[in-house]
Formats: structure tokens, sequence, C-alpha cells
């Protein structure tokens, strides 16, 4: 068996490993098995949205493999969270990608990885869900953790989108608008309206690592969505029309992998 049969065969054994790990959550509790369905559902979509971000940025057969693989079990923590405290709230539970590289450290699956790619794995997934990523010396550890938080913010506004809504009237955290039109991130934590979760969505645009993914976001018209069901104040105005300059000029970037 060559190199490149070797990773379609690890492929195989870590994806059937997954698809029968988040099975063995299902629930006659109807909200449990809604939320694990969920979970489920998105581990899907990310895995294909990471052989497309693969494909866009010419990954070599082995660096596909990981991509897929980081986006495979990214979200493994979320479905022992939710089965534990009905919430996918870290701030009221865990932090489930700590977890999940807890459990990852007991599958069979991981120990076929090289050091350095379980290395690679490992910071990519404890880094997904960080308000940024941590520093490292390794171009490929950056680039990978990079590649799977803009797949899974791609996937979230899919996730979403049915529970938008435009009637909402608690206005937006003075902190979040003063971000919001600074081009930062807030700290998730003190989100305290449903306005300030719309709004933290925009601000994601702006952690976006590659135009790849803020073309797939945009032909969605999910940024557009968001903006119409906002206040529309003069703050929140100039607020877009600053993400509007900063979307043009991110979109006509070429993307790079290793920088």
């Amino acid at each position: 068996m060559n190199e490149n049969q070797k990773t379609a065969q690890h492929w195989q054994d870590a994806l059937s490993w997954m698809q029968a790990y988040m099975k063995s959550f299902y629930s006659d509790n109807e909200e449990i098995q809604k939320a694990i369905l969920i979970k489920e559902e998105h581990t899907k979509k990310v895995v294909n949205l990471s052989e497309k971000l693969a494909e866009h940025l010419k990954l070599d057969m082995h660096d596909e493999f990981l991509i897929k693989f980081i986006g495979l079990f990214h979200d493994i923590g979320r479905f022992k969270q939710y089965t534990l405290y009905k919430t996918f709230n870290d701030g009221k539970s865990v932090n489930h990608a700590a977890l999940g590289l807890e459990i990852l450290q007991e599958i069979p699956i991981m120990q076929k990885l090289s050091s350095d790619d379980c290395e690679l794995v490992n910071f990519a997934i404890g880094n997904h869900n960080a308000k940024q990523i941590e520093a490292a010396t390794d171009p490929r550890k950056i680039a990978f953790a990079k590649m799977i938080r803009d797949i899974d913010k791609l996937d979230i506004f899919r996730v979403l989108k049915p529970y938008l809504t435009y009637d909402d009237i608690e206005p937006c955290s003075l902190d979040f608008i003063e971000q919001f039109k600074a081009g930062g991130q807030c700290d998730y934590q003190k989100m305290r309206t449903q306005n300030d979760r719309k709004l933290v969505r925009l601000l994601w645009i702006y952690d976006l690592n590659y135009s790849w993914t803020l073309q797939q976001i945009l032909q969605k018209n999910y940024i557009e969505e968001i903006i119409k069901s906002l206040p529309q104040t003069n703050d929140m105005q100039q607020g877009f029309s600053i993400l509007y300059k900063y979307i043009k000029k991110k979109a006509a970037q070429q993307d790079i992998v290793f920088s």
C-alpha cells in the first residue's frame, strides 16, 4: 500500500469512527436529539467545505487529508457537552474545543498520525473557537488554524440563518458598536442582547483569513440579511459603511496558504 492509499484508508477509518461516535449520542429526548443532529449536520458540512477550500488553495493530498481530518473532529466536544450540560454555550458549561482535545487523546485514530501532524491537528482544533490564534513559530500550524476557523464560521452563518429575527427592540451594546466601527472583535461572553449576537456575526468578517470564505458568504447573502435585521442608527450605518469598504478590499485579495 503506497502513501496515497494509506492516507485514503486513514480518512475512511476516521470518517467511519466519527459517524459511529456521533450516532452514539442519539437520544429519545427530542431536545437532545435535535441538538445532536444539528451538530452532526454541521460536521458533515464543515468536512465538505474543507475539501472545497483545499481544492481552492491547491493543497496536496496529505494536507487536504489534514484539513478534512481537522474539520471532521473540530467539534467532537460538542456532543458530550450538550449531553452533559444541555447547552452549546461554553461560558455556561465547558470550552468545547478543550473538551474535544481530551476526547481525541483517547481514540486510536489519532495514534495513526505522525507526531508533527498530531501537534498540528491539536493546535488547529484547540484554536478553532478562540478569540484569536495563539502564537506559534510553525507557519503550518497557523495556516491550518486559519483554515478551520474560516470554514467553521462559514457554516455557522448557514446554521444560524433560520434563527435570524427582524424585530428586536434592544439596541446593540455600546462596546460592540465601538468594536464594529473599529473593525475589531468582542468577547462573546459579554453579549447581552439578540442584536449583539447578530452583530458578532458581522464582526467575524474582520476575522476571516481567506477571500474565498468571504466570497462564499457574499454569494449566500448572509451579510445583507444580518444588516437588514439590525438597528439602522447613525453609529450602525457608519459601521456598515466601514464593513462594505473592508469587504471590497478583502474579496479582491489573492489567497496564500503559508505566509
